[in-house]
């Protein structure tokens, strides 16, 4: 069933029992009222009748004329006057005029009864010796009751109309927002992932919604992007040495070559093919740390200070003309913050990596490496003054195999700061880079310490 649907019922379920049982409390209520007030009536009469009757003995038809100037006339109204000394002698009387023998026994162990038979109220009193019992049809009231009964159903009915009414339009004004986000949804395809859902102004939570839905889209098209540039980059980075190596054998094939000539042909394979040996594996293990991590072992309990020592002997051994300094000033007193547990080898090699990139893009400048600790993570800082990255493609630099364009002078693959930072994330790090073209740049790492 629709949310519309639902909200519909839900409403005019609501409002219809609530109507219902206050229109049962008013109906109850007035009918109550209603035979207490003739009840009243009635015995009024009586004590009336009696006193003008018993107490100054007046005769009969002074007695009507009386009730007839000052008294309304009821439906079938009877009045009897019973003497108490006469009773046994009444039984005639009490017939006759429809009063059980059991309501007079009661008035005069009460004194004042009330008692209703079919639509007949008879009220009774017991005045000095003398019993006086007033009877009447309640016909106003009855069909006060009723006129009241139809009203109520009547009103009922309407209300319900209205309710049907109020609770469609009020769904359907919830529901556009939700209706709308639906059909914008719809228009969302991989060839069409820049498109965003208007946010609303005047509801909250549908702008939140939007607001989410938009963050999302926005991930997924980064994701999307970043997909299509590495298909790009990748089957470009792949495709040259597979091509150098093809064309290299073709040529050699073409015709009979020397022995030194085949050789040389085969040292030229031989280098394709490392290239792409290296490319390959080093894709393989960014996938690897970025999809298997459970299989990676990361119970090592690691001294950041020592991990850094040792990286720069080896960066110093790849790169003897590096300019490496080990900035420690910034070192906490307990070393337990200088504490990281995980996977030694991988966080070598990231370090390695940005360590390496510094020297390389810095033709060998100045490096320096800051290591610092707060109550929560240790800082690795490796700052250098090389060549940078332009501002507009500091977004592309964790595709892999992405280059920035003022590195063509250097040699690489662009895998090294996506498996960088794939590392980083793995031992729950952050790495954060700011670069400013011909300026440098600065990479921070932040490790959670044990």
């Amino acid at each position: 069933m629709k949310t519309q649907n639902r909200i519909i019922i839900f409403l005019t379920s609501v409002f219809f029992a609530y109507i219902l049982i206050f229109s049962g409390v008013i109906y109850y209520s007035i009918s109550s009222y209603a035979y207490t007030d003739f009840y009243k009536r009635l015995e009024i009469r009586a004590i009336t009748m009696a006193k003008i009757q018993l107490e100054n003995n007046q005769d009969i038809d002074v007695v009507k004329e009386i009730r007839q100037d000052f008294l309304e006339k009821l439906p079938d109204e009877k009045i009897t006057l019973i003497d108490l000394d006469e009773i046994a002698d009444s039984e005639v009387l009490l017939n006759k005029a429809n009063i059980p023998q059991e309501f007079i026994q009661q008035i005069i162990e009460e004194e004042r009864v009330f008692y209703k038979q079919n639509n007949t109220f008879y009220s009774g009193i017991k005045y000095e010796n003398y019993i006086v019992v007033v009877s009447a049809q309640n016909y106003y009231a009855e069909h006060h009751m009723v006129h009241l009964r139809n009203l109520l159903f009547f009103s009922l009915l309407i209300s319900v109309l209205i309710i049907v009414f109020i609770a469609y339009f009020f769904s359907r004004t919830v529901m556009q927002p939700i209706s709308k986000i639906i059909k914008g949804v719809k228009k969302i395809g991989t060839e069409s992932l820049n498109y965003r859902l208007e946010e609303s102004q005047s509801n909250e939570e549908m702008k939140s919604l939007a607001t989410t839905f938009n963050d999302m889209l926005n991930r997924l098209e980064t994701s999307f992007e970043t997909q299509k540039n590495f298909i790009s980059n990748a089957s470009h980075e792949l495709n040259t040495p597979l091509t150098s190596i093809i064309g290299e054998a073709e040529v050699t094939l073409s015709k009979d070559r020397s022995s030194e000539e085949y050789k040389q042909s085969l040292i030229t394979i031989l280098e394709e093919a490392e290239k792409l040996n290296k490319k390959t594996k080093a894709l393989l293990f960014l996938a690897q740390t970025g999809y298997n991590k459970g299989k990676i072992n990361q119970d090592s309990i690691i001294r950041m200070d020592e991990l850094v020592i040792d990286v720069k002997t080896t960066v110093e051994k790849i790169y003897p003309e590096a300019n490496i300094y080990l900035d420690f000033n910034l070192l906490p007193e307990n070393p337990y913050h200088l504490k990281v547990k995980g996977n030694e080898q991988l966080l070598h090699l990231a370090v390695s990596n940005i360590v390496m990139n510094a020297c390389k893009y810095s033709n060998n400048a100045k490096v320096d490496i800051i290591l610092a600790a707060s109550d929560v993570n240790v800082i690795l800082i490796i700052k250098d003054l090389g060549v940078g990255i332009p501002e507009k493609e500091l977004g592309y630099i964790y595709d892999p195999f992405f280059r920035a364009s003022n590195t063509e002078d250097y040699s690489g693959y662009g895998i090294g700061l996506p498996l960088s930072r794939n590392v980083i994330k793995l031992h729950r790090g952050e790495l954060i880079v700011s670069s400013k073209e011909n300026e440098g740049t600065t990479v921070e790492i932040l490790l959670p310490h044990k």
